[in-house]
Order: C-alpha cells, then sequence, then structure tokens
C-alpha cells in the first residue's frame, strides 16, 4: 500500500504514544511492519534526500498532536501520550486529523497564528478545513520546488533555441568551465566549435593540465530525437582519434537504442540530453542566478541539552 499522509498517521503514532515512550524511528518501524510497507516504501525519501518519507511524516503528526496537547516531549527525541491523548484514545476515533485537533483552542492558535486567535466558540463555520491527503511541509515546500524547477529547465531550453549556433557553442563551453573542466575559458574556447569535423564539434581538457582529453559533440534540436545512428558515428569519430571519452550533448532527448549503444561500448561516452543540460546549467550557475534566498531553521537539540 502507499504510505499514509501525514494526517492519517496521527491515530496509529498517538496509539504506539498511548502504550509508553517512543522516538520517531522506532515508531516508523512499527507502523511500516502494522501497514505491511515494501522496502521500497520503507527506503523511499523525500525529494531532498535527506529523509525518510515514513520518518516525515510521522515527524510532523507527532508534532501537531503535541500542540494539540495530545502527545508530550518528556525528555529529548522521545514522546509520549498525555492523559489528553489517552482520554482521546478512549472515545475509540477511527481517524485523527488537522480538522480533529481544531476544536482544542490550543492547537487553533497554534494553527492559525496570533492574529486568527479568538474567543469565540468552536462551529462548524469559524473552524479552518484542512483537507486529507495534504502534504507535510516539507513535502508542500519539496513540490513547489519541484514545479519552479521543471518551469525554470523549459524557460533554459527554449532561450536556447532562440539564440544562435555560436551562442550555443559559448553556452557548452561556460558550462565545462563552470564543471571543472576545460582548464581555462580562453583554451576551451579555441577548441570547441570546429562544426562538421567528422562527427566531433570539439575538443576539451578533462582537467587543467590537459592530461586527458574529452570530445564534444553538440546538437541544437527541438523536436527530433538523436537516434543510435548519430551516436554510432560519434563513436566512430572517438575510435579513428583513438579517444576514450566523450560527451554528446544536445537539447532534444536520445533514443532508448541511442543510450543502450553509448552504453555497450569500450569508451566512455556520455549523452546529456535537453532535460540534462538544463539541470547542470541550473546547478552550476550558468544562465541562471539566484532570485530570492529562503531558509529554513529547525531547533537546535544540543542548545537545550544540559552539560
Amino acid at each position: 500500500m502507499a504510505i499514509p499522509d501525514y494526517q492519517t498517521l496521527m491515530l496509529p503514532v498517538l496509539q504506539l504514544a498511548a502504550i509508553g515512550e517512543q522516538c520517531v524511528p522506532d515508531a516508523a518501524e512499527r507502523v511500516a511492519d502494522d501497514l505491511c510497507l515494501s522496502s521500497a516504501e520503507r527506503e523511499k525519501l523525500l525529494p531532498s534526500g535527506q529523509q525518510r518519507v515514513l520518518n516525515n511524516r510521522i515527524h510532523w503528526a507527532k508534532f501537531y498532536l503535541i500542540k494539540a496537547g495530545l502527545v508530550a516531549s518528556p525528555r529529548r527525541g522521545r514522546f509520549v501520550a498525555t492523559d489528553k491523548g489517552r482520554k482521546l484514545l478512549a472515545s475509540a476515533p477511527v481517524r485523527i486529523g488537522v480538522n480533529d485537533l481544531m476544536t482544542s483552542q490550543e492547537f487553533r492558535d497554534f494553527y492559525s497564528g496570533p492574529k486568527a486567535v479568538s474567543e469565540a466558540p468552536v462551529s462548524e463555520e469559524n473552524v479552518m478545513s484542512v483537507p486529507d491527503g495534504i502534504g507535510t511541509p516539507e513535502e508542500q515546500i519539496e513540490a513547489v520546488y519541484q514545479d519552479e524547477q521543471a518551469a525554470l529547465r523549459a524557460e533554459l531550453l527554449e532561450r536556447i533555441m532562440q539564440n544562435s549556433p555560436a551562442f550555443f557553442e559559448r553556452l557548452i563551453v561556460d558550462l565545462l568551465i563552470a564543471m571543472g573542466y576545460g582548464g581555462s575559458h580562453r583554451n576551451a574556447a579555441t577548441q570547441l566549435g570546429r562544426s562538421g569535423d567528422g562527427g566531433v564539434d570539439g575538443v576539451i581538457d578533462e582537467d587543467r593540465l590537459g592530461l586527458d582529453r574529452v570530445y564534444v559533440q553538440a546538437k541544437r534540436y527541438t523536436e527530433t530525437t538523436i537516434g543510435r545512428p548519430a551516436v554510432q558515428g560519434f563513436i566512430g569519430s572517438l575510435v579513428e582519434r583513438g579517444a576514450s571519452k566523450g560527451v554528446f550533448v544536445t537539447t532534444s532527448t536520445f533514443s532508448s537504442p541511442a543510450r543502450e549503444c553509448a552504453q555497450r561500448v569500450t569508451q566512455r561516452v556520455i549523452l546529456i540530453d535537453g532535460k540534462e543540460l538544463a539541470e547542470l546549467m541550473i546547478e552550476h550557475g550558468v544562465g541562471v542566478r539566484v532570485w530570492r534566498r529562503i531558509e529554513f531553521k529547525r531547533l537546535d537539540e544540543d542548545f537545550f541539552t544540559d552539560a
């Protein structure tokens, strides 16, 4: 089954907390066993790759339960059910979600913020409704970030196609230099851009000392998929020169046979399609710049631990 959202996990987390003190990793293992999650689901990471999805959702379920007074944290990294939480469990709830926690003034004050604090009695009209299945804050941030990155990749490729072939050559030079290849910018620029040279558009030093070289082929296409023959031709050019390394860059895509061809030869041939090209440009700051920087901070548990 799919990993439940953090609201669905609130009840299992509270039930575990009622048994005794828990920590997120142990709770995650217990929940995964109870739900019969697969190994892949247990190990699935957030897009950032910094935390397991299940652990993240359990963390936020626990955090919201604490804010509602249903769970307490007696010591660092541990949590346990409060009398209020045990009382709620005694009513045999089928599910606990954010909307259920909204019946607590304590939680509403936290969730809605200072400006929304009200002494009005709780009713269906004045309790904020939170849809089921909504992701944790990290997941929502990650989703927005990925959407922004996808839009930026598309915009980069569109702008590349609006410019000249000479601009594309300079872009490849800038990118390779930013990635640490080519020695100096001047040397890299003089080596690339020799279009029509037997299937190779240029050669660039792999390191600043020029101990090894990488041959480059660049194709600025939009709708044309690069097939096996083009990759075979590039590999043939490497063989003629006794070269062992090559990079084939395109603004479009490579067919599956083309990628299989590159993987089966003795030469080390890297295929970079439009999506990967845009990702490398973003990663290495080529054609993009920081527009806005937002920092997220976490509580420093060590700071609050007595020596």
